[in-house]
């Protein structure tokens, strides 16, 4: 691995970040707030970013090394950075919990340590009474990670060059990185325009639906990355009004589809959504378990009404795409439509999208492999493919999931140990666990919509925002540095 690579491209990341702090200033002036935290934290690193690029302006070609420890380090970085206005401007006095609160943002995750002050007495604001800028800086923190920082750094900077292929596949979500054209920086900047346009036609439709413009943004900002982070304590279920909320299923949506097949579409081929196998499961899973949990809550409370059935769509949309938004408490759903909520925190939305989970894609992979395996028991000399969509998976991709799929569930049977080790109740430890390496948000019993990550201890604060940065890159991106491959 080349040092001064790493250091060089995290250098001018983190300059640019620190740019990007004059735009929530704009916001705190344009309210009339105190615009010098945001002008302290941003002067902090665009001196640091520049500094570091200066000393190391020279630099190789990228190699898969340099791109994974890129990656990983680009997180950390802007997680840390993201954490300075929480911590510095004392809206978050705690540095664990503004680093968990910027971690959680950047990941996509939505998990906050942020509430209501009556019950949370070691933080001087709830979320409603936090500056403008604060609350614009949480949802552009998501905004900025949801389609990925080095993305985004490969579509401006022609800094990396042929070598930036290594960074793309690090960083893009889905078992495989699908490019639309052939050179990385013109797949990055077309992902970014239709990310751009869904946000703003977003923006739009709340505004028109009678959304304050402030909240507007901030939600259209939360909402294309499958964030969460909400303005409002109560979270989308604040705005009484089915409008606002079908507006934002339909993003949700949206955002959980891969984003090469909305780049398809807009550019005329429509029909390539009915083609494609895993969006057709995808959809399918949002209509049959939306409808499940509709008639477990209706017969539950001998109740079946319109507002049922859009709570019970928009929780469904809202977990599996890992968005974490919520319109209602659904601990005090029936016990099987809260179990389908831990189902889905499993799932995620489509590969190449936003969400966190293991992605449709994977799922349908490894119940192609389950029905080879058995089959192979009949017929041991077969040589049997395994297809999606008439696309034939390579072993490299198959094992590449079955390793996947063992970390991951590795990782959260750890993590609901050791959560479990500070007296936390199972239901609570295995939702938090589930939530984060998903990068859901909201969980179950102490951590459910309704509350918040205030009362973990701080062990566990870091734990669960180890696990959000392994859900945001995949695992591996980040586990293969710890290995000795690497190191040697």
């Amino acid at each position: 691995m080349n040092l001064g690579t790493v250091v060089n491209i995290n250098a001018v990341l983190l300059a640019i970040l620190g740019m990007a702090m004059l735009i929530p200033a704009s916001i705190a002036y344009l309210y009339g707030e105190i615009v010098y935290t945001f002008l302290i934290c941003s002067t902090i690193c665009v001196t640091i970013g520049l500094t570091g690029w200066f000393f190391t302006k020279k630099f190789d070609k990228l190699t898969n090394k340099d791109g994974f420890a890129i990656v990983t380090v680009a997180w950390v970085l802007t997680a840390i950075a993201g954490s300075l206005p929480f911590y510095i401007g004392g809206h978050i006095p705690n540095f664990t919990d503004a680093f968990f609160e910027s971690m959680s943002g950047v990941t996509t995750t939505g998990a906050t340590i942020i509430g209501n002050p009556l019950t949370l007495p070691n933080l001087p604001y709830g979320i409603e009474s936090l500056p403008h800028g604060i609350l614009f800086w949480r949802s552009f923190l998501q905004w900025i990670g949801g389609m990925g920082i080095i993305v985004f750094y490969i579509a401006i900077l022609p800094l990396l060059g042929v070598g930036g292929v290594q960074l793309f596949k690090a960083e893009v979500p889905g078992p495989v990185a699908d490019k639309i054209r052939p050179r990385v920086r013109e797949t990055a900047k077309i992902l970014w325009m239709v990310y751009l346009g869904f946000t703003a036609a977003q923006f739009l439709l709340l505004l028109i639906s009678g959304m304050p413009w402030f909240d507007s943004i901030c939600h259209a900002l939360a909402t294309m990355p499958t964030g969460g982070f909400s303005t409002k304590n109560a979270s989308i279920g604040y705005y009484d009004s089915a409008a606002i909320q079908y507006i934002i299923i339909l993003f949700m949506f949206l955002a959980g589809i891969n984003f090469s097949l909305h780049f398809h579409a807009i550019t005329g081929k429509v029909n390539t959504y009915f083609r494609d196998k895993e969006f057709l499961t995808y959809f399918g899973i949002i209509i049959v378990v939306g409808l499940l949990i509709f008639s477990s809550i209706s017969a539950a409370g001998n109740e079946w009404s319109e507002k049922h059935f859009r709570e019970s769509l928009f929780q469904t949309v809202a977990i599996l795409t890992s968005t974490g938004y919520s319109t209602a408490d659904y601990e005090l759903w029936a016990y099987f439509a809260q179990f389908m909520i831990l189902f889905m925190m499993f799932m995620g939305g489509m590969g190449g999208s936003t969400t966190g989970g293991m992605k449709i894609v994977r799922i349908m992979l490894l119940f192609k492999y389950a029905a080879k395996e058995t089959r192979r028991m009949l017929h041991t000399k077969a040589i049997i493919p395994i297809r999606i969509g008439g696309r034939y998976i390579s072993e490299d991709v198959i094992r590449n999931t079955l390793g996947f799929f063992l970390f991951y569930i590795s990782i959260f049977t750890f993590t609901t140990m050791v959560l479990t080790t500070m007296n936390i109740d199972l239901k609570s430890a295995i939702g938090a666990s589930a939530s984060a390496i998903g990068n859901i948000g909201p969980a179950l019993g102490e951590f459910g919509p309704t509350d918040n990550y205030a009362m973990l201890p701080d062990i566990g604060k870091w734990l669960l925002s180890f696990c959000m940065l392994l859900g945001r890159l995949e695992i591996f991106t980040v586990m293969v540095l710890f290995s000795r491959t690497f190191r040697d």
